[in-house]
């Protein structure tokens, strides 16, 4: 799969243009380009490093739409496992910026990983800072 993304093209201008407000310029809106046509594969094989661990092999499946405010439905296995499949929905725009965050740390390492973030959307990890307060009674 690396030979695959060393070797992707730009997608057309006037598709990247349409995502282009939703990242921060520089560094993300470069890779941009290749992201989207990432994305328009509609899958991808890599493998998850887990603190300094072997790879775990992955291969994700999405739907791809045109529009960044269309949802995705995005389906990941783990070593070929049904019983290690998940899946989630969220907005075109906000998984096309997974995937240039991907592009972004392959450029960096040659794996090919989704960030942090992307596993937390996945599994249902919320942050301390997302987690609503709770309720508590009052000491007597």
């Amino acid at each position: 799969m690396s030979a695959v993304l060393s070797q992707l093209q730009a997608a057309p201008k006037d598709q990247v243009i349409l995502y282009q407000p939703f990242l921060p310029a520089g560094n993300k809106r470069e890779t941009l380009p290749f992201a989207l046509t990432l994305y328009r594969r509609g899958n991808l094989e890599g493998e998850r490093y887990v603190d300094g661990g072997e790879g775990i092999p992955f291969v994700a499946t999405w739907n791809v739409s045109n529009l960044p405010a269309d949802l995705s439905r995005c389906q990941m296995q783990f070593e070929g496992n049904p019983d290690l499949t998940y899946d989630m929905v969220l907005v075109n725009f906000e998984f096309v910026g997974f995937l240039v965050d991907l592009l972004i740390h392959y450029k960096r390492s040659q794996k090919v990983d989704f960030p942090q973030d992307f596993y937390r959307r996945l599994l249902n990890i919320a942050d301390d800072k997302d987690k609503k307060p709770t309720a508590t009674t009052p000491p007597a």
